[in-house]
């Protein structure tokens, strides 16, 4: 097999990577009692098989045994793609179509009847495949008369929780990406020009440098488009911490919050900034200042063996003691990595422990109605003694003045 990384160049995942992978979950699946496991997720399917396959109303189905033996599920029209990309697999099935004269689930009867699954304790993430685009179909504990099912469906979630060193290696790149697209993003903002043109001529301009250094051996199978945007978070309407794209157009005095990332192989980091519009106003100064702060307080109270609550808890003193509880609207972060959000959460009721190899956001924010939002939040790594801060953007006051 090709080298994947060589001197810091990555071009795609290592097989080593996917069957560490797979191990970690067969650990827990023999640890269940169960000789194997059914997995209908796709996310969980592109952790598993190192590549991003597409699951439409048609089923793709992975199957773990307990001896690592794999076997792949697909419809006809995955089946080269599959063949060419998924790592790893033992035995790759097709069927024709959905819904078929056969439906896709007897399919899957059939190869787990072939591999001795259909019978005994087995594993899976959901008794069959989900309502998506128009599917229906027979649960598989109906398929199987004979199989014990158990059902683990956040296995693969809580696993993804602890980043490898290779994940921690693809959050870096993504973040060096991240912190590309959103310094184009700060240049590029000028009085009277709109969010979607700004954007969109950053976003692209960073892909592109970053397809460019990545090489052409790059395999963006999971998808890469380094972006940063608005989110129509511009001026007044910053103060809605969900807002939407709206093309606004930029005034100067505006309070603005940014978001970027670049996906790398499957991994992405969350990088946000308050940036100004011309030099601001003593308000503006003031909040942005708490929100400095009060990141602080949570970068500086994360450490391993401690339970989620209290970084939430001791952010939450500082809104207390400092009268800011008006401004408050959401808890200070929560995990990711392999999707925009993942668990655990920074949450005065999630008591998960935190461990090393962990990665979280750290985004407490303050909103002020007619002023805008506040928030920053950056990607932090847990170690063995406390963070290590992944993203990177400057946060002087100085340093975040759009067309000065």
């Amino acid at each position: 097999m090709t080298q994947t990384i060589t001197e810091g160049h990555i071009t795609d995942i290592p097989l080593s990577e996917v069957l560490a992978r797979r191990a970690r979950v067969l650990q827990r699946v023999a640890e269940s009692g169960c000789r194997g496991m059914v997995f209908f997720s796709a996310a969980s399917q592109t952790y598993l098989t190192g590549t991003a396959l597409i699951a439409t109303e048609r089923p793709i189905v992975l199957i773990l045994k307990e001896d690592g033996h794999t076997s792949l599920l697909v419809p006809r029209l995955e089946l080269e793609h599959a063949r060419d990309c998924a790592k790893g697999v033992d035995r790759l099935e097709w069927y024709p179509e959905y819904p078929s004269l056969k439906h896709p689930m007897a399919y899957l009867a059939d190869l787990l009847s072939s591999l001795d699954l259909d019978r005994g304790h087995v594993a899976a993430d959901s008794d069959g495949y989900g309502p998506h685009f128009g599917y229906r179909g027979p649960k598989l504990s109906g398929m199987c008369g004979d199989m014990e099912l158990t059902l683990l469906p956040r296995l693969v979630e809580e696993l993804k929780a602890i980043k490898s060193p290779f994940d921690l290696t693809l959050l870096r790149e993504s973040a060096r990406w991240a912190n590309l697209a959103h310094a184009l993003l700060q240049e590029y903002t000028k009085e009277g020009l709109g969010e979607i043109e700004v954007s969109d001529r950053a976003s692209h301009e960073a892909t592109q440098a970053m397809l460019k250094a990545l090489g052409p051996d790059f395999r963006p199978n999971h998808g890469t488009n380094a972006h940063a945007v608005y989110r129509g978070q511009i001026g007044p309407n910053s103060y809605f911490p969900h807002s939407v794209t709206a093309n606004r157009v930029f005034r100067r005095g505006d309070t603005l919050v940014t978001g970027a990332t670049a996906p790398v192989l499957g991994c992405n980091t969350e990088l946000e900034r308050v940036l100004f519009l011309g030099e601001p106003r003593q308000e503006q100064v003031l909040f942005y200042e708490h929100a400095l702060a009060i990141q602080d307080i949570a970068l500086h109270t994360i450490r391993p063996g401690i339970p989620c609550a209290q970084v939430d808890q001791a952010v939450m003193r500082y809104y207390e003691e400092n009268d800011l509880m008006l401004y408050w609207r959401h808890h200070t972060g929560h995990s990711v990595g392999f999707a925009k959000h993942e668990s655990p959460f920074f949450d005065q009721n999630d008591q998960t422990i935190i461990q090393p190899g962990m990665v979280f956001t750290i985004e407490p924010g303050l909103y002020v109605a007619g002023l805008g939002g506040f928030r920053l939040s950056d990607t932090v790594a847990v170690t063995e003694t406390g963070v290590e801060k992944i993203t990177y953007y400057p946060t002087q006051i100085d340093q975040i003045i759009c067309d000065p």
